[in-house]
């Protein structure tokens, strides 16, 4: 049997080590030659710019117009980390051979699953994706733990906040590993969604189609 594409320990890994990177994510390391992890590292890179611009955004003590461009950011970077999760969704399924490698990237991938196989209903690229978020989380969960600025009681309320989110990344790193086992084995699939997300979409969203109508 080949090996599995993807395990869950080397994702959170990955997810830590870019955390631990000086200057990341401004400054993007090389990724691992395989174009899976290119698009794992760019979906959690994205993910971390987000969260920065989640946070900028929520200021109160700057101009309107740096909040807007926060918020334009916010739309780039969630529009590209959902394309490198659709781009590893592809990827997977094209190793497990579970989809149709030239429809892979279609809006309508063909899947060629084996008979009796449950659908999952999240795909392996939405939990990595989870997983990335997760990372962030712990994160920023730790530094409270270490802050000088606030009381015992803040850093004691965020360790215990920090050991149960190290659990969800650990009981969804099992949840993802045990999808991937069983897509091997022949007993479950899932499939590249298409988000469409017609918002950041000129044809599609109705604002938009208003103003260009406007000239």
């Amino acid at each position: 049997m080949p090996a599995q594409p993807v395990l869950a320990p080397d994702v959170i890994a990955l997810h830590d080590r870019l955390l631990a990177t000086p200057g990341w994510p401004q400054a993007e390391p090389p990724p691992a030659p395989a174009p899976l992890w290119h698009w794992v590292q760019t979906n959690h890179r994205h993910n971390a710019m987000l969260w920065a611009e989640e946070d900028l955004a929520r200021r109160t003590q700057v101009a309107d117009a740096e909040i807007a461009a926060n918020k334009r950011a916010i739309d780039r970077h969630n529009q590209a980390r959902n394309d490198a999760t659709e781009r590893v969704d592809e990827l997977l399924l094209v190793a497990l051979k579970l989809v149709d490698e030239a429809s892979a990237r279609s809006d309508s991938p063909v899947s060629t699953v084996p008979p009796g196989a449950r659908l999952n209903s999240e795909t392996a690229g939405s939990i990595i994706d989870r997983l990335s978020i997760l990372a962030l989380k712990v994160r920023a969960m730790r530094e409270q733990t270490e802050r000088r600025d606030v009381d015992e009681a803040h850093r004691a309320a965020s360790r215990i906040k920090l050991e149960r989110l190290q659990q969800q990344r650990m009981d969804l790193g099992g949840c993802l590993d045990t999808l991937m086992a069983d897509a091997m084995a022949g007993r479950a699939y899932f499939k590249v969604y298409r988000q469409f997300k017609m918002y950041n979409d000129p044809r599609f969203n109705p604002a938009l189609v208003a103003e260009r109508a406007r000239g």
